[in-house]
């Protein structure tokens, strides 16, 4: 798993440059928002459907509310903080450190002025005069303020940015680019190869992950027992949008048989469902939509580094059911504006999220407090979040496959055209000397490598034979004839 994990950054930039680059600038724009308006329409579905099953299952037992042991602690989040966190991910400041640290908002109590000259002057008398002060002031409620701090954890958003715009710029430069796109077509083929080897692995890789968690979790069956309905809710979630809303969307628009191109990721679900994040299985993905699947590896490179980051629909449909399980429990009425808000707070959390495992967690806090359910409640769902983390992935993985191919198809026209166009460029065009020259060529510009004595004047060329034809009209008229009536 850790090999897998290293190979994510080299795998997407060379991906999304090849890729981005292999298309024109319009075409990039095209695909782009198509497959934009896809994700979201189906982060939005799948949060709708979250609502749906919670409000019609309802697995929020008050009871479980005084059973379980919770932290007190409040955490203030907020969903413009969120978005604003997504801006500075996008465009990130600086792209090494992108690599390794992404940006995030914090609340930190704000430094009182008696706290700063206390620490700096270390006087008796004046901590004598001020301890009143203090333990007014440390009854109090400490005030916030908001800081915009770094932690370690891949940008892929910002790096995914920096790629799409670089390729796309690199595919408008002509021949000067192309032998920065042949390398990292290289890199990526390098990459795929690595991969391919690290699959000898993936099983004993895979067993021993999920055994690993099973056996960390301290009393299983009592965690399961008491949060049983709401893993089913989830999981009835999932397995709808799988087998049922996501077949139907693929067999409307591809008009083909969508349960054996779910077979075909087999591989990459289960990696998805070990390692709990998309990025991670994103190599193998690769691996199972470019060789099993054949589609077009110019819609793949550019659609799922893109997914891995910003189409996340197992997390819209877990945040939704989560919000309101918490708010069931806690014995909340929500009327129809907190379920609207629930709706579009989880499809906007949820395309702001880190594919890194249990993000969802820190978004579903956003969720919470646009409705004033309780925060700390949160931590209820630590217990059962490395089981259903697993599920929601394998949802967002193939919501990336199937976004790739319903693309592929509504793209169809402009690749053909894109096809067409490469083609039309590579064939060699004969003139009329014989000689070949490519499109764009003069006849003096294609055989400029060659001697002199094999350029030839075509002007004097034509009239030579126009002279030879005219004179043999004049001195053979009777047999032109007869040809002529020959032909009548």
């Amino acid at each position: 798993m850790r090999v897998l994990k290293l190979m994510i950054l080299p795998l997407v930039i060379s991906s999304l440059i090849a890729g981005s680059a292999s298309l024109n600038a319009r075409m990039n724009g095209k695909i782009a928002l198509r497959t934009l308006v896809y994700f979201a329409t189906t982060s939005l579905m799948n949060a709708a459907l979250g609502i749906a099953l919670v409000l019609l299952i309802h697995p929020g037992d008050p009871d479980l509310h005084n059973t379980i042991d919770r932290s007190t602690d409040k955490r203030a989040v907020n969903l413009l903080d969120s978005l604003l966190d997504l801006g500075r991910n996008v465009f990130p400041d600086n792209l090494f450190q992108a690599s390794f640290q992404q940006a995030h908002t914090v609340y930190l109590p704000k430094p009182s002025i008696s706290n700063t000259f206390n620490e700096t002057f270390n006087e008796t008398s004046l901590v004598d005069v001020d301890s009143g002060v203090d333990a007014q002031r440390q009854d109090a409620e400490p005030t916030l303020i908001r800081v915009i701090q770094y932690r370690s954890g891949t940008n892929t958003l910002g790096i995914v940015f920096f790629c799409l715009v670089f390729g796309t710029f690199l595919g408008t430069i002509g021949e000067k680019g192309q032998v920065v796109v042949d390398f990292f077509s290289a890199i990526f083929e390098v990459v795929m190869k690595m991969v391919t080897c690290v699959m000898w692995l993936t099983p004993v890789g895979i067993s021993s992950v999920i055994a690993g968690k099973i056996l960390s979790v301290d009393d299983l069956h009592m965690v399961m027992a008491q949060l049983m309905w709401f893993i089913l809710t989830v999981t009835i979630g999932v397995v709808l949008y799988q087998f049922v809303i996501m077949q139907v969307i693929y067999y409307v628009v591809v008009r083909r048989n969508p349960f054996k191109f779910y077979a075909g990721l087999i591989q990459a679900m289960l990696t998805a469902f070990a390692t709990a994040s998309t990025a991670a299985a994103l190599p193998v993905t690769f691996r199972c939509m470019n060789d099993k699947l054949r589609v077009d590896q110019r819609i793949t490179r550019f659609v799922l580094p893109i997914g891995c980051n910003i189409n996340m629909d197992g997390t819209a449909l877990f945040i939704s059911i989560a919000s309101i399980f918490i708010a069931q429990m806690s014995g909340m009425t929500l009327g129809f504006g907190e379920i609207v808000t629930v709706l579009l707070t989880s499809t906007a959390a949820s395309m702001s999220s880190a594919s890194v495992p249990s993000a969802a967690l820190v978004l579903l806090l956003v969720v919470l407090t646009a409705i004033d359910a309780p925060v700390q409640d949160v931590t209820l769902l630590f217990a059962v979040d490395w089981f259903v983390d697993r599920i929601r992935t394998t949802n967002n993985m193939l919501g990336d496959c199937y976004t790739a191919a319903i693309v592929e198809e509504l793209s169809r026209k402009e690749l053909m055209a894109l096809d067409a166009a490469i083609l039309y460029q590579e064939i060699p065009i004969s003139t009329p000397n014989g000689h070949v020259s490519l499109e764009g060529q003069t006849e003096l510009d294609s055989t400029c490598t060659m001697p002199d004595a094999v350029i030839v004047d075509m002007n004097a060329v034509i009239n030579k034979v126009q002279q030879q034809q005219q004179q043999h009209q004049h001195q053979h008229p009777h047999h032109q004839n007869g040809h002529a009536n020959h032909k009548i």
